[in-house]
């Protein structure tokens, strides 16, 4: 945190989330099931808006806020309104357009994106330019979205703070002063700031869910399988998977509908049918008073006690009586040990050695000198 501070400058600190409101997207009226991403592919493919100008505006709020926020190491700007030209002339000439039309979309620096900078956050790979795109990234440009740009993280996905980026530090855009978690915090503060509609990130030990609390949006590790990792720089592959980061849960299960599937070039991909995951959403005012009734949550004591912060408490505690009141039965968990976490961060910390290899005869990035042991 006192890093974060003094490697920003004092004129900056500032809430960024409070200024941070696009020309024209975010102002447009979400649809019933509160999905921002439905709303800009509705608006696009009516032709209320064209996705020319909804990337324009979204990339005016990415500039106005980015030397505050520091969430892209690669800003696609003429790319990405062209993208966005290409489905204005479908649109035009009557073809069908995917779900996600005119989207502006973020990616984290570690998903393979042809023809755009991947850093993975290290210098090591600072001029690799991928000649493929990763699955995830396919599937969303075959839906129509626009790939904004590349978000900053911790370097090889090793952080959570996104201060250890080998480029720059990304602020928390709610405080400045304040680290918007990691590794996928570039991509997190980024939704957060409104500087894209939606991102993607990567979780291997809770990189896309730790920044989604922190910056204060929707983030979901799907289960393993589920999105395929083909084109992700990878950390522990047995525990890496691609997830979204949206403004609401409608539009994470948008996003992680068209990024799941099968995929041949990754063999642990799971082969079952992609169900539309938003079809049972509900609106909040078609849910009644006891819509938890039978739904048991579980309170693990060893993570509510000393040590927590007096407004995450009070936040959690909150959440509880809100979940009681509808119907839910809240239970406190007692002598829960670590083990699986040890043992997945044990498995993770051992398999990143044989992944990083894979980066070593690269003709690319720059040479260090490492000097001293590793003793």
């Amino acid at each position: 945190m006192t890093g974060m501070t003094q490697r920003l400058p004092s004129a900056h600190q500032s809430n960024v989330v409070a200024r941070s409101r696009p020309a024209k997207a975010p102002r447009m009226r979400v649809s019933a099931q509160g999905s921002l991403l439905q709303s800009i592919q509705h608006s696009v493919a009516s032709k209320q808006q064209s996705a020319v100008d909804i990337t324009k505006a979204y990339l005016q709020q990415l500039k106005s806020v980015e030397q505050t926020v520091n969430s892209f190491l690669t800003v696609n700007e003429e790319h990405a309104v062209a993208q966005a030209a290409a489905v204005d002339a479908a649109i035009s000439r009557g073809e069908p357009v995917g779900p996600l039309a005119g989207v502006p979309i973020a990616v984290k620096d570690n998903i393979c994106t042809a023809g755009l900078r991947t850093t993975a956050g290290s210098k090591v790979l600072e001029s690799y330019l991928p000649p493929f795109d990763a699955t995830a990234v396919a599937k969303l440009k075959a839906a129509g979205a626009v790939l904004i740009g590349k978000t900053n993280m911790d370097e090889f996905g090793m952080g959570s703070t996104t201060e250890n980026s080998s480029y720059k530090v990304t602020a928390n855009p709610w405080d400045p002063q304040r680290v918007p978690g990691g590794s996928s915090g570039g991509s997190a503060a980024a939704v957060a700031a409104q500087q894209c509609a939606a991102a993607l990130g990567s979780d291997t030990g809770g990189s896309i869910r730790q920044p989604a609390h922190f910056c204060g949006v929707v983030g979901l590790k799907p289960s393993y399988g589920r999105v395929s990792r083909y084109g992700l720089i990878a950390y522990g592959s047995s525990l890496d998977c691609i997830g979204p980061l949206t403004h609401s849960v409608a539009d994470a299960a948008l996003l992680l509908s068209v990024m799941s599937g099968s995929d041949s070039w990754d063999a642990t991909c799971s082969k079952e049918a992609v169900p539309d995951l938003a079809a049972g959403l509900l609106p909040a005012e078609q849910l009644g008073s006891s819509c938890m009734k039978g739904v048991r949550v579980g309170v693990i004591q060893q993570t509510i006690g000393e040590g927590v912060a007096a407004g995450v408490m009070s936040a959690v505690n909150g959440a509880l009586q809100h979940m009681q009141q509808l119907g839910a039965t809240v239970e406190e968990v007692r002598g829960l040990h670590c083990a699986p976490f040890d043992c997945s961060m044990a498995t993770a910390v051992h398999q990143v050695q044989t992944c990083l290899c894979a980066s070593d005869d690269w003709p690319i990035g720059q040479d260090a000198l490492v000097q001293g042991s590793w003793e």
